[in-house]
């Protein structure tokens, strides 16, 4: 593939092309020139007011419904919401049916992103079927492609198995992930803990129950000197608690879902079940906590939290709805409607592109001459409505059905494939 895209801006913190407007062509999966001259000839030419590029987004811990769940979502269909929200790769997590537990069902994922834009990485089942009883041969998953280890959706209950599973991968340098939530604390919770719980009547899900699991996860991982991520902060304690840790040189991050960024339980006054999700909404204390995490270095990234439901999960009495909202087509566009101020341009393409990579251990990405092609483009500022008909998800659990959102992903370009939106 031979592109052409003329007067485009870069958004690279890390590259000498940060912030200048240039001419890039782009030709068998490499960055062969920038503002070539003349400008050679090309099987696509791309040239709009405002766009800009940068290193193609990541998200960490997609649900795919592959293999098993394929009604959800397949792989074809999330590629397809993946690339339309900017995104060139996705770690997913491991909850399938099965799980992806053993050195096949890694080669599975992986070998099945020949041809594609976007790229799936698996995350390895830390326990047999996530079930949180039994390690599993993590070392095998290691060697098949498997980026990283956790339960994925299953946060872990036994701190026993958390500390043999930060031995165990110390063998290889390799990261456990763990969502922390205690569901003993937390038994029945349906939403935030605090006033809107109490006068809905609903169940809470506390605090406690996270900074708890924060703690316990911090003392084990000081206790082993292993690496540990902490995956979907949603309290003001916990960002503190991982704030001391950093300090200390404790080998830990941290990541924030993008709703848990823009909303607050106030939103559930209405019962709408979409904004039911895990971690809960909390209240704005929180939420401005999670935004200077960010600013500060505690929280290291943010992600889609895309979990993909079926109407019969979702379209019930809020308590009887599960948790899950899908994310990747929107992730970037709700940061820059709501936090334009708060999370400035060039830092939330770190937290979309480059910070992700860093904490899983993946090549940097870059936007130099001679790179190979892995480019996210897009319009900071365009405004265009999530329309059902246009989804790419199979699903649609989602709050944001109908809105009016500004920032879009326009194409992703990964090797010498790309995809651009209609």
């Amino acid at each position: 593939m031979r592109c052409l895209i003329k007067r485009v801006t870069v958004i690279d913190p890390a590259s000498s092309l940060h912030r200048k407007t240039v001419d890039l062509f782009l030709e068998d999966g490499v960055l062969r020139a920038v503002n070539p001259d003349p400008l050679p000839p090309a099987d696509r030419v791309i040239e709009e007011e405002g766009l800009m590029l940068s290193p193609g987004w990541m998200d960490a811990g997609a649900y795919t419904g592959d293999p098993g769940m394929e009604h959800r979502e397949d792989q074809h269909s999330l590629r397809e919401a993946a690339a339309a929200g900017g995104y060139t790769q996705v770690a997913v997590w491991p909850n399938t049916q099965p799980a992806l537990e053993s050195k096949s069902d890694i080669l599975y994922i992986r070998n099945q992103n020949r041809g594609h834009v976007v790229a799936l990485l698996p995350i390895g089942a830390l326990s047999h079927d996530c079930s949180g009883e039994m390690l599993t041969e993590m070392i095998d998953m290691h060697t098949a492609g498997a980026i990283a280890f956790s339960d994925g959706l299953s946060p872990l209950q036994d701190g026993g198995l958390l500390l043999r599973a930060l031995q165990y991968v110390q063998f290889f340098d390799g990261l456990v992930l763990n969502h922390p939530l205690d569901w003993q604390v937390a038994a029945g919770g349906q939403m935030h803990e605090g006033v809107m719980s109490t006068s809905l009547g609903l169940r809470g899900l506390p605090r406690l129950a996270e900074e708890l699991t924060v703690h316990r996860d911090l003392e084990i991982l000081a206790y082993t000197g292993s690496r540990l991520h902490l995956h979907g902060i949603s309290s003001s304690g916990s960002v503190e608690k991982i704030r001391l840790a950093k300090k200390a040189g404790l080998k830990i991050t941290a990541s924030v879902p993008v709703m848990n960024l823009v909303f607050t339980d106030q939103e559930l006054g209405q019962f709408d079940s979409n904004f039911k999700v895990l971690p809960p909404l909390r209240e704005e204390t929180d939420r401005q906590a999670l935004i200077r995490g960010l600013k500060d270095g505690t929280i290291d990234f943010i992600y889609s939290n895309h979990v993909p439901l079926d109407p019969e999960a979702k379209e019930l009495e809020f308590p009887y709805a599960d948790f899950g909202a899908i994310g990747l087509e929107t992730a970037f566009s709700l940061c820059r409607t709501y936090l334009k101020k708060e999370l400035p341009l060039d830092e939330l393409i770190e937290w979309l592109a480059i910070h992700p990579r860093r904490v899983l251990g993946l090549p940097a990405v870059k936007v130099e001459e001679g790179a190979a092609v892995d480019f996210t483009l897009f319009h900071p500022d365009r405004e265009w409505v999530y329309e059902k008909k246009q989804f790419r998800s199979k699903s649609h659990n989602t709050p944001l059905a109908g809105k009016t959102l500004k920032g879009k992903a326009l194409g992703v370009l990964r090797g010498n494939h790309a995809w651009f939106s209609k």
